[in-house]
């Protein structure tokens, strides 16, 4: 089946999604991650895979977290970076998403790190790029976040290496979550033998179960014996309609304490891909506390995206 993230030879061209990875690949990027992690501990951050290159970010959508570790990272790998800032780009004054490209392209861009409002995005530039050109999708819509799922799971793994024992809860607004979406399928491809949702059924996807996970509306019975603990962010910007009837009432549901806590392992970790909303979906306490590893999550996305990248030309 024809994969277009994956070249004649089954190397990766584009990371556009994680779903129809295959395990080798998600264990390489993972691996070379790990051969990053310390090049921050150095009094020089850089390493040279990248000189000569150019990576562009292209964001459509507001960023702080993946914008910031996407240049961080193609900077450590030294490469040139270009941040197009679209409210005062072309784009404004009708020019396509493709021209865009196309005249980037022509300024002998090498990657194209592309965050969008519409599912399919990414995959659309990628399928009209030229042959030297690669693309990263750093979120589009409601469909799929890779590098996030991808520096998740890394996460995951640092701390809980025997994956292949875990219980993993995903917890809240699982509707409109593209990194759900990314993280379910890491964490299934990569043998995770219980991945849980717990929401309310308003905030679920119709046939969730299909993916190969276990729903629960109860969150203090989602909760119990687990590993692993992603807590989800409310996205109220891709709502259509009241799909809840309060954030109070949401917090008191959903929303992760530490009593709620308390019902997980008592080793379990808790992890947010942010932005937070403290109060809603998670306790000051329990973002801040011994079990955390939210901070952490994003200095691993550094060493994920240089990954990646790194991967993509041809330097893995």
């Amino acid at each position: 089946m024809f994969n277009p993230q994956l070249d004649e030879d089954g190397k990766l061209k584009h990371l556009l999604s994680i779903e129809g990875l295959p395990k080798q690949i998600l264990h390489q990027i993972l691996d070379t991650a790990d051969s990053f992690a310390g090049v921050a501990e150095r009094e020089v951050k850089k390493v040279p895979l990248l000189r000569g290159k150019t990576v562009c970010n292209i964001f459509f959508e507001n960023s702080t977290r993946t914008r910031t570790t996407f240049e961080i990272a193609a900077k450590r790998l030294s490469a040139d970076v270009i941040n197009l800032n679209v409210g005062t780009s072309s784009q404004s004054k009708g020019e396509t998403i493709l021209d865009t490209v196309e005249n980037l392209t022509a300024m002998h861009t090498d990657i194209f790190v592309v965050r969008h409002a519409e599912s399919g995005a990414a995959h659309l530039i990628a399928r009209h790029v030229q042959p030297h050109v690669h693309v990263i999708n750093a979120g589009d819509g409601r469909h799929a976040h890779p590098t996030q799922g991808l520096l998740d799971v890394y996460t995951i793994r640092r701390h809980k290496p025997d994956m292949h024992n875990l219980k993993v809860a995903l917890v809240g607004d699982v509707l409109h979550s593209r990194v759900a979406r990314s993280e379910i399928h890491a964490l299934t491809t990569l043998g995770v033998p219980e991945v849980r949702v717990i929401a309310p059924k308003t905030l679920l996807p119709e046939h969730v179960e299909k993916l190969g996970v276990q729903v629960y509306h109860d969150m203090r019975e989602g909760l119990k014996g687990v590993d692993v603990v992603m807590m989800l962010r409310l996205q109220n910007e891709r709502m259509t309609g009241s799909l809840l009837p309060s954030a109070q009432e949401y917090f008191k549901c959903f929303g992760l304490t530490q009593e709620k806590l308390a019902l997980a392992k008592p080793d379990a970790i808790v992890m947010h891909p942010g932005p937070m909303n403290r109060g809603v979906e998670i306790d000051s306490s329990v973002a801040d506390g011994s079990q955390s590893v939210i901070l952490p999550q994003v200095t691993y996305g550094i060493a994920v995206r240089m990954a990646v990248m790194s991967i993509l030309a041809g330097n893995g």
